[in-house]
C-alpha cells in the first residue's frame, strides 16, 4: 500500500521490472515477495458477480426506501455507470439476467428521473451489443416497449437519444426485434427524430434508417411513404458533417433500389443539393478535405447512381486524394459501428462466432458504493 492507503503501483511497477526485464535469470519468489505481490494485486480487485448482485439489490429496492437512506438519483446514475463497465464483458452481460438484475434495470427505463432513464438505456445498449443471447432475453422481458416509448415521447432529448441507441443495439442482427420495431410504429419515431433540432438524435436516427434499408429492401417502401427521403435530402445540407454523411449514406441506399416506385423524389432538388456540397468540398483546405473523405466519396457515388455520370469531384481529383486508397464498393457504411462500447467492439473484431452511439458515459473515479465493498478494499461504503 502507498502512504494514502491505495495500491502501491510505483512499487509494483519497479518490482515487475526488476523481476522480468530479461537482464537476470528467473528466480523463485520468496514467501515475502509473493505475499507483497498478492496483497498489491488484490487491493484493487473486486468480485464482479458479487458487486453486480449488490447493485441488483439496490435496483430492486423501492425508491422511497432508498430516499429514506439518503440515496439520491445522482447516486443511482453513478451506480449504473459502474454496472455498465461490468457488463461490457459479454459473460457478465448475460449473467445479469441469471442473478435477477435485468428486469429491475428495465424498470429503471420508466423511472421518473430523466438521468436514470438515460443511464439505464445506456446499460441496456451495452448488454445487447453483439450479444444475441441478451437481445433475446431483453425481448422476452418486453424491454423494447419502454425503449420505444422513451424514444418517441421522453421529454428529455438526451433520454430520446439514449433510448434510440439502445433500440439500435437491440434490433441489429435480430429479425424478431426489427419486426417488433415496425409493429411498434418505430419508423414514425425515426421520422420525428429527423425533424428534431438535435444533431446527435438526427445522426442516430439516420444511422438506424440506413441499416434497416440495407437489411430489408421492403423497408424502402415504408421509408418513401413516410417521406423520409425528403427529410434526408434536407439533412444532407446540415451544418453537422456526420449528419450530412449519414443522410447521404441513406439516400445512396435508396438510390440503389431501381424498383418501380422507390426512386428518390425531386431529383432536380437533389442535384442542386449535391452541387452545393461539391462547391463546399472544392473550397476546403487540405485538412478539411481529409476529414471529409467519406462525404466526398458518398457525394460522388450518389451523383453517379442518380445521373449515370461521374461527379465533378472526380474531374477535380477530389474523390481520392494523393496517398489515399481508392474507395471500395459499396462506399463506406457510416452506420456500421456507431453504438459499440470499446470492449464489446474488441470482442466482435475477434475471429469468433459473434458479430455493431455509442454507449460510453464518462467513468467516475469513485462511484458511490451503496451496498457492500467497492472497487478498492479501502473504499468507503
Amino acid at each position: 500500500m502507498d502512504k494514502d492507503g491505495g495500491p502501491d503501483w510505483n512499487g509494483l511497477l519497479k518490482w515487475s521490472l526488476a523481476h522480468g526485464d530479461g537482464t537476470n535469470p528467473p528466480r523463485a519468489l520468496s514467501e515475502e515477495d509473493r505475499k507483497w505481490f498478492m496483497e498489491a494485486m488484490q487491493a484493487n480487485t473486486i468480485d464482479v458477480v458479487k458487486r453486480m448482485k449488490e447493485i441488483t439489490q439496490v435496483m430492486k429496492t423501492p425508491e422511497d426506501v432508498l430516499e429514506s437512506q439518503g440515496v439520491t438519483p445522482e447516486n443511482i446514475e453513478d451506480m449504473l455507470d459502474e454496472l455498465q463497465e461490468h457488463v461490457e464483458s459479454i459473460d457478465m452481460a448475460n449473467d445479469l439476467h441469471s442473478i435477477g438484475g435485468l428486469d429491475p434495470l428495465l424498470g429503471y427505463l420508466k423511472n421518473s428521473h430523466a438521468g436514470i432513464r438515460s443511464k439505464a438505456a445506456e446499460v441496456v445498449s451495452t448488454i445487447v451489443q453483439n450479444n444475441p443471447k441478451s437481445q433475446q432475453l431483453v425481448m422476452e422481458s418486453n424491454g423494447l416497449e419502454p425503449l420505444l416509448s422513451n424514444f418517441k415521447s421522453d421529454p428529455s432529448t438526451n433520454g430520446r437519444t439514449k433510448a434510440l441507441g439502445a433500440i439500435s443495439s437491440l434490433i441489429r442482427h435480430n429479425q424478431p426485434g426489427i419486426s417488433a420495431f415496425r409493429l411498434g410504429n418505430g419508423y414514425a419515431g425515426l421520422k420525428d427524430a429527423l425533424g428534431s433540432d438535435d444533431a446527435r438524435l438526427q445522426r442516430k436516427a439516420l444511422n438506424l434508417i440506413q441499416y434497416l434499408l440495407h437489411n430489408d429492401k421492403t423497408d424502402r417502401s415504408i421509408a418513401t411513404e413516410l417521406g423520409l427521403p425528403k427529410l434526408m435530402m434536407h439533412l444532407a445540407s446540415s451544418d453537422d458533417s456526420l449528419v450530412r454523411e449519414a443522410a447521404l449514406s441513406g439516400l445512396l441506399e435508396l438510390a440503389q433500389d431501381k424498383t418501380s416506385g422507390n426512386s428518390l423524389p425531386d431529383q432536380d432538388k437533389l442535384k442542386d443539393i449535391l452541387k452545393t456540397r461539391i462547391e463546399g468540398i472544392s473550397i476546403m483546405d487540405k485538412d478539411d478535405l481529409h476529414a471529409a473523405r467519406e462525404e466526398r466519396q458518398l457525394v460522388d457515388s450518389l451523383w453517379k447512381e442518380c445521373y449515370n455520370e461521374p461527379s465533378s469531384l472526380r474531374e477535380k481529383g477530389l474523390v481520392v486524394l494523393p496517398g489515399e486508397d481508392a474507395p471500395q464498393q459499396p462506399p463506406p457504411d457510416v452506420a456500421g459501428k456507431m453504438f459499440e462500447p470499446p470492449l464489446r467492439a474488441w470482442a466482435a473484431a475477434r475471429p469468433a462466432p459473434k458479430d455493431d452511439s455509442d454507449a460510453g458515459s464518462e467513468k467516475k473515479d469513485a462511484p458511490p458504493l451503496l451496498l457492500g465493498p467497492g472497487p478498492s478494499s479501502n473504499s468507503n461504503s
